[in-house]
This record gives C-alpha cells, sequence and structure tokens, in this order.
C-alpha cells in the first residue's frame, strides 16, 4: 500500500480545463466517499483551488483508475485529463505534498495561502471519515515541513504581488498603521486585495471611492470602510494618509493642485500614494510635492523583481528543507513498519514462554526435582526457539541464499570466526 499524490495545475493544465475539475467545497465530502468507494482505496483526501485540483490517496491504485474516476465525475472526456495529469507515489508524492504545503510549487512562488487550503483539505478529509493514520502521517509531516520552509528561511518575508508591495511599502513609510486613514481610489480586484492586506495590518479606517457609489458600497461593507464617489476626493483627501489608486479612467483622477491643497490642510504631515494604474491615476506632477511619497506600477515591478530573486534564493534551501523532511517521513514510516514484524516476533516467543513455563510448574507440582525441571524449561525453550530460524537458515544454505545469512549475522551479532 502507497501514497500517491495525483493532480493537475497551473502548470499542466489550461484556466479552462482546472475550472471543469475543481470541486465546489459543498461537493467534497460526497466526492471524498465516492472516491473512496469506487477506486477501493484505503484514505483519500482533495485538495482544490483556482491553480489546482489534486487528490491524495493510500491505497495500490493505478493512474488509470484515478483517471477513469475523475473523468467519468467530472463529465469529461479522459482524453482531456490524459495529457495534462502528474501523479507522484510513495516518497515523491510525499516531497510533492511538502512542496505545495510550503508554497514552493504556487503560482506565485512562496504565497502562504496554499498552506491553510491544504490544512482546510486534511480537516475535510478527517470529517468525510477519509483520512485516517496514513494521510495523516503524510498531512502531519507536510505542514511540519511547511512551518520549518517559513521559520527558516525568507520566502515568504518579501512580497511579490502589486496589492501586497504597496501596503508593505506603506509600512516602511508609517511606523504603524493602526492610526492611519487610506483612501483606495477604485473597486476592482487589485483594490481589494489591496483592502484585504491593508485590514490584515490593522489599519485604522478605509475610504473607498468609486465612480459607481453601489460598487464602492459593496466593497466597503466587506472591510468596514466609508464608500464615496470620484467627485467626492478633495473633501476626503486630506484625511488620507494613504492613497492608493486603480482604475481604468484615461485621464487622471487627481492633480498637483489638488494634492497640494491637501497637504496645506494636513499642515504638511507625510502623504504615501501608489498609483497603480495604467494609463496613470495621479499626474506626475504630484511626485515634485514635499511631503509625499508617490510610487508607480514601474516602481513597485522594480520591488517586486527583487523580492522574487530573494524568494527563488530562499527557495533554494526550502528545497533543502523539503528534502529532509520527506527522507524522515521515509525513515518513520520504515520504523512504523516493522513495529507489527516486532509485536508478532515477541507475541510468537511469549507463547513459547508461557507454554514451557506452565508445562514446568506442573512438574514442579507433581514433585519432580526442580533441577531437572529447569533443564528441561531451558533446553525446550532453547530447541523450539531455535527450530525455526535453523530450519530456514538450512534451506538458505541449500539454496545459496548468501543474504539471508549475512542478515542473521547481522541481527544476532554473530562471529563466525572462532
Amino acid at each position: 500500500m502507497g501514497i500517491l499524490a495525483f493532480g493537475i495545475n497551473h502548470t499542466t493544465a489550461s484556466v479552462d480545463l482546472r475550472g471543469r475539475v475543481a470541486f465546489a467545497p459543498e461537493t467534497v465530502i460526497e466526492s471524498l466517499q465516492t472516491a473512496l468507494a469506487q477506486l477501493q482505496g484505503d484514505e483519500v483526501a482533495l485538495l482544490s483551488t483556482c491553480n489546482r485540483t489534486e487528490i491524495y490517496l493510500h491505497g495500490e491504485i493505478s493512474d488509470t483508475e484515478i483517471l477513469n474516476w475523475l473523468a467519468e465525475h467530472k463529465g469529461l472526456d479522459v482524453a482531456l485529463l490524459e495529457q495534462c495529469y502528474y501523479c507522484h507515489r510513495d516518497q515523491q508524492a510525499v516531497r510533492h505534498i511538502m512542496c505545495v504545503a510550503s508554497g514552493l510549487d504556487s503560482l506565485i512562488l512562496g504565497e502562504p495561502q496554499i498552506f491553510g487550503q491544504i490544512k482546510s483539505a486534511y480537516a475535510v478529509g478527517r470529517e468525510a471519515g477519509t483520512v485516517s493514520s496514513n494521510l495523516n502521517h503524510v498531512f502531519q509531516s507536510a505542514f511540519a515541513a511547511a512551518k520549518r520552509v517559513r521559520s527558516e528561511t525568507a520566502i515568504g518575508q518579501n512580497p511579490v504581488s502589486v496589492a501586497y508591495a504597496s501596503v508593505s511599502l506603506a509600512e516602511q513609510i508609517f511606523s504603524s498603521l493602526k492610526d492611519a486613514h487610506a483612501l483606495l481610489i477604485g473597486a476592482g480586484e487589485t483594490i481589494e486585495l489591496v483592502a484585504r492586506h491593508l485590514r490584515d495590518k490593522n489599519i485604522g479606517s478605509i475610504t473607498v471611492a468609486n465612480r459607481t457609489l453601489s460598487r464602492a458600497q459593496k466593497l466597503a461593507t466587506d472591510f468596514s470602510a466609508d464608500a464615496i464617489l470620484l467627485s467626492e476626493i478633495p473633501d476626503y483627501l486630506p484625511r488620507a494618509d494613504i492613497v492608493i489608486s486603480s482604475t481604468a479612467s484615461q485621464l487622471p483622477i487627481l492633480g498637483k493642485g489638488a494634492v497640494e491643497s491637501a497637504l496645506k490642510k494636513r499642515k504638511h504631515r507625510p502623504m504615501f500614494m501608489v498609483d497603480i494604474a495604467v494609463p496613470r491615476d495621479i499626474e506626475p506632477e504630484v511626485e515634485e510635492l514635499d511631503d509625499v511619497y508617490l510610487y508607480t506600477v514601474d516602481d513597485l515591478q522594480e520591488v517586486i523583481q527583487d523580492n522574487m530573486r530573494a524568494r527563488e534564493s530562499a527557495a533554494d534551501v526550502a528545497h533543502e528543507i523539503i528534502d529532509e523532511e520527506a527522507h524522515l517521513w521515509t525513515r518513520q514510516k520504515r520504523s512504523l513498519a516493522v513495529v507489527d514484524t516486532i509485536r508478532a516476533f515477541r507475541d510468537s516467543v511469549e507463547k513459547i514462554r508461557d507454554e514451557e513455563v506452565d508445562k514446568a510448574l506442573s512438574a514442579l507440582q507433581r514433585g519432580q526435582d526442580s533441577a531437572s525441571v529447569i533443564a528441561t524449561l531451558a533446553r525446550n525453550l532453547t530447541n523450539k526457539l531455535m527450530h525455526k530460524p535453523t530450519t530456514r537458515l538450512k534451506q538458505a544454505g541449500e539454496e545459496g541464499s548468501d543474504e539471508t545469512i549475512h542478515a542473521t549475522h547481522e541481527l544476532f551479532g554473530l562471529d563466525t570466526k572462532r
């Protein structure tokens, strides 16, 4: 029985196919139980995100069996999946799961969200009753590896998204964001990510400005923010310590005059501004003003590229950690596998012992000489304990099985040179 990691991801399949293979959260438990029954494995877990769908199993299952199940379950032609799937087994499977949990196999190297997603996959598998001892051991090893990667490398410390880089730069300007006010201009995906990162950094307050008030209000509700129209920006700008803008406007939203006026009302307290938009939302001349720290998307790209190089360097160390943890898992698995053999051996020896002790006690009760009884007990124990190993060793000698003979020497520490 082995561990398998089967799946497709952003490097092997198109976004369209990934979407067709993905499992909605509300269907995962039923799908897990169906997979366990139809694939006849011992254990199964599912990880499904926008960038990957992976099935983790314990059992003797072929690639073809998993392909056919997934294709049938999703109503797909199996030929579509044959071109883009991967399947890792045993130590390589565990190593892959560790890389996934550590963000080393992500679209954005080192991204932290995948760790929470794989923990959720484990929790749902436990809830569904499809994850027990074997996959539990794999997941716990993957979590330990991911934590080591996070604590022993800098792979997650350098922002590599425009939204996160913007917020990280703001942290460098202000010693604390808890008393700062952020004005976010636009209400698209990038601004939503900025708002999420600001909230994670405990920003004091947020105002969202957008051309359409309803969209601004929706975003504001999610982040306990205020919503305003673009036309109201001049009234709110003096409050803003941080301004981050990302709209689709063809003309600048903020000019030098409006910012200069806001700075006067702020008594020249610093204002941090990031213009993520292309074309620009903030006039370039704003950069000429004192007390304004203005960054453009090009400035952020330089930060992101530097940080990507730093992450790639950290990834080399991270892969060494993963190798160590994967080898540790293999050693632990082997040590656990021998436990059953040790238990069976001990049970066999104890059974012989108990039988001979009972005979000896009966002999003593019948009044036989104690020295004779003890000698008989020792002789019978020796003969019975030696019988099977001696028979096997004679057979090994006749068949020329030197490995068995050498293993016996090593197991019992025998010295045949005398």
